[in-house]
């Protein structure tokens, strides 16, 4: 639910007069796509389509239009999982996103613009895979790794629709897209869908638990290696964070993780900058260890942070 204001009560020189009590609320009605994944009713779609909905109705291809129960969601993810009280349900099959290949054709399915609302019926787009393991920026801590790069078109409307190959098998879940302008919502070729195998892990999760528990601070704070920093240091590349504060008794505490510390790599993957770090603790669970190689007095070690 948003806020709605009467331009007229907005103005300070009337809100003097008559006060707050005039500020209104509009239910905001949004359209989003999602598909069914089991005969029993469990559907997956996008957390940014249904996480802060107070009512969810799905529509059928049938025509029919059912409640739907949110069965858990995952903002940083971008993922959510629901579920319609009906039985014998057709629904997808999923592939294995590890097997794409680049220029392999794909099939966006969805609800652009709210044309699903016209004739019960999904819009389809063709295009291939564009690109893999793609990692993409974004605000709220929304953590958008392994995600399929498409120039399938995909605009608003087909978030949380799914992304088919050739063999029907869904191997994404569409998501955002670039614009190239603030001005525009329409499609110019770079779509991303998170990959099926990442979302399948959180899904499980989400049956199983309703959410994901990040409820963790890592107890550190860091900054990018710049040039500077990479010559005081001796460092081969100007790539990596350097560790700015570590927090007494926290988790980097308790991990021996300290000041000045060079991170290079977080769990096997390399860490060229702030972000690719961030993604990696913004991604991690509650409980969770995250492995981080480090450089040290000109010598690279290992150190297992337990996130809590």
């Amino acid at each position: 639910m948003r806020e709605f204001r009467d331009p007229f009560f907005d103005d300070p020189f009337f809100r003097q007069f008559f006060g707050e009590e005039f500020s209104r609320k509009q239910l905001v009605r949004g359209l989003g796509s999602g598909f069914i994944i089991s005969d029993d009713g469990y559907i997956l779609t996008n957390d940014h389509v249904v996480g802060n909905a107070t009512k969810i109705s799905v529509s059928l291809t049938t025509g029919e239009r059912l409640d739907a129960q949110l069965i858990g969601t995952d903002p940083v993810s971008d993922i959510a999982l629901l579920k319609i009280d009906k039985k014998g349900l057709p629904y997808v099959k999923f592939g294995n996103s590890d097997e794409l290949i680049i220029g392999e054709w794909v099939i966006a399915l969805g609800n652009p613009f709210g044309l699903f609302e016209i004739n019960d019926k999904p819009t389809v787009t063709v295009g291939v895979v564009s690109a893999t393991n793609m990692k993409v920026s974004a605000d709220n801590k929304r953590v958008y790794k392994d995600m399929v790069q498409t120039d399938a078109s995909i605009n608003s409307g087909n978030s949380g629709g799914p992304l088919i190959n050739a063999n029907g098998e869904v191997i994404g879940i569409n998501t955002i897209i670039f614009t190239g302008s603030s001005y525009s919502s329409g499609s110019i070729g770079v779509g991303f869908a998170i990959s099926i195998n990442r979302v399948i892990k959180i899904m499980e999760e989400l049956k199983k638990y309703g959410k994901i528990d990040r409820s963790f601070n890592p107890g550190f704070r860091i900054q990018g290696v710049d040039e500077q920093i990479a010559r005081y240091y001796n460092l081969k590349t100007k790539t990596g964070v350097i560790v700015t504060q570590v927090y007494r008794g926290g988790s980097a505490d308790k991990a021996g993780l300290q000041p000045e510390d060079i991170i290079i790599e977080a769990n096997g993957e390399p860490i060229r900058e702030e972000r690719d770090l961030i993604f990696a603790v913004n991604d991690s669970k509650k409980g969770d260890v995250l492995v981080l190689t480090i450089i040290r007095n000109g010598s690279e070690k290992k150190i297992d942070l337990k996130l809590e």
